[in-house]
């Protein structure tokens, strides 16, 4: 095998020079702008091939369905003229490739467990306002220092009626619980549902490794998630990649700067995770694309607009390509004169008239030099892929599932003991509480009777009989109690969770 090269060839300026992404650079994070119909998603395959050639991971979404082009060689004779004026040879070769779906119908099921996620990032998946929020986090609260696994939507279900119906207990203990809330929260649940959601959440929970892995050839696997059902559902799908970012941030130790990325993350239609979303989650998430560069991992966003991305996140995005912008509206001017701003100045042209006049394939390239610092912007073309350009055919697709590293490993769901199951237990323990304690209160009652209606010197003789004692408190608010205290002991102990709320790995 030949030594990797230093830097992913993106295409050549007008000038004819090269352009180039150093890879020690890579992760530094990037971002691959454009109007629909400009090129992006052959920019995006095109990095995520010339990545994966080098050994390095990558996980990208195929939002609209021709990413999947990847895992098939390209046609060489298409774009030889192309690649000739450029200096390149293609090779037509296809790129080692394993599909992910969250619905398992176009690739691996993609799974995490409702404790995974977190109160957070699941309260923006249902779209839950402040209060609604606060009430999720006491149920995981609750449901972390009882030791209730929260593996699915059903879990979470019960956990929310159990919570609901010792709202008074509970909130004694870890504040109150409103039931407006809890209903509020249930209905969110059921539409998620509806969504399909209900198939992210359960076990076998996916594992990072499995998404880190090189062939035998030394390529990166290139991960590629199909998302063209999935974007029905927009936050479910901004939630869910948001979480995949912080699992890396989480687990992944502190190795610096490194001559190449561990895994490039690509995160297509990137407004989705921006728009509408509250100051406290953006603050997180620019605290993750911040220091998840330290752990090896290059996040590039690719988006219609730059301004798409808020000015803090955007301000760490160092490696740059932007393809066309149209500029009709206000919005759009100023879009556009925000993202000429944005590069570093070259004197031969304006860089937002020339964002303007990109033909298709076209694009401005600007990426950090040796020293970590952005070059002048290039009008560039960029150089067509190895692999197909155009999405695999459905056979296609299967047979690469049917060889892939994972086959069976996700395919099959699990369920095992969780909360649901462990509240249902608890349920049937304080009916058959409720029940002893009704049957002993009659056989007082009966005895008490009986007595009443015997000669004196036989309820006399009875007297001294203990009656039996009465509370108003009902078996299930004991259990209640007594699991509460419980909670309290070094027996059980809450779980710690990361900077985006999901479960830490310890």
């Amino acid at each position: 095998m030949t030594d990797a090269p230093a830097a992913l060839f993106l295409g050549q300026s007008f000038e004819g020079a090269a352009e180039n992404l150093l890879f020690k650079r890579a992760n530094r994070h990037g971002v691959v702008a454009g109007a629909t119909g400009t090129g992006k998603t052959v920019t995006l395959q095109i990095m995520a091939q010339g990545f994966s050639d080098a050994g390095v991971p990558v996980f990208c979404a195929d939002v609209k369905g021709d990413l999947s082009g990847i895992s098939q060689a390209g046609d060489t004779a298409k774009f030889g003229e192309r690649a000739g004026k450029m200096g390149l040879t293609l090779t037509g070769k296809a790129a080692p490739v394993v599909f992910w779906d969250l619905y398992g119908q176009k690739g691996h099921p993609v799974r995490a467990t409702v404790s995974d996620i977190g109160p957070t990032l699941l309260a923006r998946m249902l779209e839950l306002n402040d209060v609604q929020e606060g009430v999720l986090s006491v149920a995981f609260h609750v449901a972390d220092k009882e030791g209730l696994l929260l593996l699915d939507l059903e879990d979470l279900r019960a956990l929310l009626a159990y919570v609901g119906e010792n709202a008074q207990t509970i909130g004694r203990e870890v504040g109150n619980v409103s039931p407006t809330s809890i209903a509020a929260i249930q209905r969110a649940l059921l539409q998620l549902e509806q969504q399909g959601g209900d198939a992210f959440f359960g076990e076998p929970a996916l594992r990072l490794e499995d998404m880190m892995r090189t062939s035998l050839d030394g390529r990166g696997q290139v991960n590629v998630l199909d998302s063209t059902r999935l974007m029905n559902s927009p936050r479910l799908y901004a939630a869910f990649l948001l979480w995949l970012l912080s699992e890396l941030f989480e687990q992944l130790p502190e190795i610096g700067d490194p001559e190449k990325p561990r895994l490039v993350f690509f995160f297509d239609e990137a407004h989705l995770l921006f728009n509408d979303a509250p100051k406290g989650l953006l603050e997180k998430v620019e605290q993750v694309v911040r220091l998840i560069r330290s752990k090896g991992v290059g996040v590039y966003f690719v988006t219609q607009n730059p301004a798409d991305i808020p000015d803090t996140v955007l301000a760490q995005l160092g490696n740059r390509v932007q393809h066309a912008l149209r500029a009709y509206t206000p919005a759009e001017q100023k879009g556009l004169r925000a993202a000429a701003q944005s590069f570093r100045t070259n004197p031969a042209f304006d860089t937002a008239e020339a964002i303007q006049a990109l033909g298709v394939g076209e694009a401005l390239v600007s990426t950090l030099d040796d020293k970590g610092a952005p070059t002048v912007v290039a009008q560039t073309r960029i150089r067509p892929p190895d692999s197909r350009l155009g999405p695999a055919t459905d056979a296609e697709r299967a047979a690469i599932i049917a060889a892939s590293p994972v086959r069976g490993t996700y395919d099959t769901a699990i369920n095992r003991e969780s909360a649901e199951e462990v509240l249902k237990a608890r349920r049937a323990q304080a009916d058959r509480i409720e029940a002893e304690t009704a049957s002993a209160a009659a056989e007082a009652k009966a005895a008490e009777k009986a007595a009443r209606s015997a000669p004196a010197p036989a309820r006399e003789r009875a007297a001294p009989r203990a009656r039996a004692s009465s509370s108003r408190q009902t078996p299930m608010e004991a259990l209640t109690k007594s699991v509460l205290r419980t909670a309290g002991s070094t027996i059980t102990r809450e779980l710690l969770r990361g900077v985006l709320g999901s479960l830490k790995r310890r």
